[in-house]
């Protein structure tokens, strides 16, 4: 099977010169990066997590950039065929499999051109901060003069059923508030508040549904992105989705999750503890179902125990009761919406929020950096919180990417067990 698709969404007016640089760069060694992650969005919303799995299911599929006089068309070669109906791919995929091809190739080749992004230093603070906005602008993905109402939900890809069943009661409880969901775009506790919302934004006629999966090239093939998501976004890398996260949220739920939720609460708790963050308003609520309520504990008891009795004011745990989540959620909306009019800021980026180097620079979880992480309450909580982050996200990756993740692990639980404040 070959069909050719039309553009979709932000990809759907470029010049001719912007045409022969998504052209050089298809034929790049992006290429495979490309095709892989063009492949989990066809396949969107299958359960699988095991990318080998989906790779070795479909390796003769093949996508082209076609240059037209009008833009650009991707050829595909034998796509899976429940991406399309009578024959026409699905609208939602189309629009996503045009995503991928505006940031997997015409971001990297926008981010190495010099004359776009001058001196662009990945080492800079200021620069990553920067490069963050351009990616999600150039997604359309901030709408000047909307008032505050994105919520990030954070959780795990391979939750129980009851946790899955308690996170979409709360999206429905969000929908009818009319709030919009930001998610990881997977399965599971990213899949679950988006299709609760869903319901709650129907119930309320609510027509401006916004339901954004934040993913990156490394998550995406293992975790196709679910059906719900209507703006599909990749960051480079680990550390880029991270800040992108926290710079387009206006609150953020925590659902029951494994290590990579953990990177994400040690990730955000190293921001909010930061001294420059104090007058920052940002909701976290970790929120779960009743059979869940030893897991919070858990968490709270290792936070508490690694990060202080401070880091406890920067949250709270609500145990199975969807309408308070969704209702605390919205009665922090003007408080947000106040808080950026103070600081002269923008409601669809937080820009005043302060992001520390150490937090946006990639982390490469080799044995030996695994190994130096300076796990030591000696230090300022916000640094030690970037380092508990790191050792997190090398379980994380292990997991995902399927490596040997053992090692890593008696690494990181050596160390974090002998940590106390």
């Amino acid at each position: 099977m070959i069909t050719h698709v039309s553009p979709l969404g932000s990809m759907d007016m470029l010049s001719q010169l912007e045409v022969d640089m998504l052209k050089r760069t298809a034929s790049s060694d992006l290429y495979q990066l490309f095709r892989n992650c063009s492949l989990a969005v066809l396949n969107s919303g299958s359960l699988t997590d095991n990318s080998k799995e989906l790779l070795s299911r479909f390796e003769n599929f093949e996508i082209n950039v076609l240059r037209r006089e009008r833009g650009v068309k991707l050829e595909l070669i034998n796509p899976p065929e429940d991406a399309f109906v009578d024959g026409r791919i699905i609208r939602s995929l189309q629009a996503n499999l045009f995503a991928v091809l505006r940031d997997i190739l015409f971001v990297y080749g926008q981010i190495h051109n010099t004359v776009r992004f001058p001196n662009l230093d990945l080492e800079s603070s200021v620069h990553i901060t920067n490069l963050v906005f351009s990616i999600l602008r150039n997604a359309r993905a901030l709408h000047v003069g909307e008032a505050p109402n994105m919520i990030v939900c954070w959780g795990g890809h391979s939750i129980n059923e009851n946790e899955y069943l308690y996170a979409r009661r709360v999206g429905t409880q969000l929908g009818l508030r009319e709030l919009n969901i930001c998610t990881g775009c997977g399965p599971g506790a990213m899949e679950a508040p988006m299709k609760g919302a869903a319901v709650g934004h129907a119930q309320q006629r609510y027509k401006d549904s916004r339901f954004i999966g934040m993913t990156e090239p490394s998550i995406i093939a293992a975790e196709p992105p679910n059906p719900l998501v209507n703006e599909l976004i990749i960051m480079p890398d680990i550390e880029k989705r991270l800040e992108a996260f926290v710079r387009i949220a206006h609150g953020i739920i925590i659902f029951p999750g494994g290590v990579g939720t953990a990177e994400e609460l040690l990730y955000l708790l190293g921001i909010l503890m930061h001294p420059d963050n104090k007058a920052q308003v940002l909701p976290l609520i970790l929120t779960g179902p009743k059979e869940s309520a030893d897991y919070f504990r858990v968490l709270d008891e290792f936070i508490t125990h690694t990060l202080g009795e401070s880091a406890r004011r920067h949250y709270r745990i609500i145990i199975d009761d969807p309408a308070e989540v969704a209702r605390q959620m919205k009665k922090a909306m003007p408080l947000v919406k106040e808080s950026r009019r103070e600081t002269d800021d923008a409601y669809s980026f937080n820009w005043s929020i302060r992001i520390s180097p150490d937090l946006q620079m990639p982390f490469d979880p080799t044995h030996e950096n695994m190994a130096n992480l300076k796990l030591s309450p000696d230090q300022p909580v916000e640094v030690l919180a970037a380092d508990l982050r790191r050792a997190f996200s090398g379980l994380s990756r292990g997991t995902s990417k399927r490596w040997a993740s053992r090692p890593l692990s008696s690494t990181v639980l050596t160390n974090c067990t002998a940590i106390r404040r």
